[in-house]
C-alpha cells in the first residue's frame, strides 16, 4: 500500500494539528481527509502557503495575549462594583451571577468577558468584596475583586 503526504488544515486527534505534514494511506486521504476539507495534498507551493499561514497565526496569537494581559491589568486596578438587594444582616436576596459580573465589567469600561471564563463567583451570597479569577486567554488568568454593595431600598 502506498502512502502520500498531506497537509492538515485542522486539528485531527491521533494524526496532528493544523499545518502539520503527515503521511497517510492513499485511500484515507482520497476518500476521507481531502473531501471533508481536513487536509490538502502536499506540494511545494502548498507547503510555502502553510508556512505563511502559521506565521500569521503566531503573530495574531501574540497580539491576543498582549491584549489579554492589558485587560488583566485593567481588571486588577479597582474592584468591580455590583449593586444587589440585601437584607438587614447583609445577606443577598439570591446570589451574584456570572452574567451580573459580566455586565458590571462592561459598565465599568473594562472590556468584554465571556461569562463561562469567570471562576469563583458561584458562592457570593452576601455583601462584601470577593476575589475572582477570569480566564481571558488560555495563557492569561486575571485576578479581580468583586465588591457587592447594597442597592437602594424602594
Amino acid at each position: 500500500m502506498a502512502n502520500q503526504k498531506v497537509i492538515l488544515t485542522q486539528e485531527i486527534p491521533g494524526l496532528g494539528s493544523a499545518g502539520d505534514v503527515v503521511d497517510v494511506r492513499n485511500g484515507h486521504a482520497r476518500n476521507y481527509l481531502i473531501p471533508r476539507g481536513e487536509a490538502v495534498r502536499w506540494t511545494q507551493g502548498a507547503q510555502q502557503q502553510v508556512e505563511q499561514l502559521r506565521a500569521n497565526r503566531e503573530a495574531r496569537q501574540e497580539r491576543s495575549i498582549e491584549a489579554a494581559q492589558a485587560q488583566a491589568a485593567q481588571l486588577a486596578e479597582a474592584p468591580i462594583q455590583i449593586q444587589m438587594q440585601a437584607g438587614d444582616t447583609g445577606r443577598l436576596f439570591g446570589s451574584v451571577t456570572t452574567n451580573a459580573i459580566v455586565d458590571a465589567i462592561a459598565a465599568a469600561g473594562k472590556g468584554d468577558v465571556d461569562r463561562r471564563s469567570i471562576i469563583g463567583a458561584n458562592d457570593i451570597r452576601a455583601l462584601g468584596t470577593y476575589p475572582i479569577q477570569i480566564r481571558l486567554h488560555e495563557d492569561v488568568l486575571a485576578e479581580a475583586k468583586v465588591s457587592v454593595i447594597p442597592a437602594r431600598k424602594k
